[in-house]
């Protein structure tokens, strides 16, 4: 194989490996993974603005907001959350511009996952 193609392909090995490590990295882990929950928690809290603690009830985050659905009682699913999150829902601001694809999923499956709604 002459030199300039041998540099080519490690270059496009290097690229594709690089490329591979970069979307491993992003990958959500499936609904049923255990992500743990103190990201989602900590989403939902403070990092969402507004957080959602301020308009909605969870016991497990000690949020007594009454603005938003008590999720204790609704028991939304991840998929529900992940929806209401995303594209925002009556007086709810959507958070598809503020929150990663990752940091959705993961508020998402903590609320399904502390509210036993999976």
């Amino acid at each position: 194989m002459p030199a300039f193609a041998r540099t080519l392909a490690v270059g496009a090995a290097t690229l594709l490996l690089a490329w591979a490590a970069l979307a491993a990295r992003d990958r959500v882990p499936a609904q049923g993974a255990d992500p743990g929950t103190t990201s989602g928690k900590e989403i939902f809290t403070g990092t969402a603005q507004p957080p959602c603690a301020l308009c909605h009830t969870l016991a497990d985050a000690g949020a007594a907001g009454e603005i938003g659905p008590n999720l204790d009682e609704l028991r939304p699913t991840a998929e529900m959350v992940r929806k209401a999150v995303e594209g925002g829902v009556g007086n709810m601001p959507a958070y598809d511009d503020t929150l990663s694809e990752r940091q959705i999923a993961s508020v998402a499956r903590y609320v399904a996952q502390v509210t036993s709604a999976r």
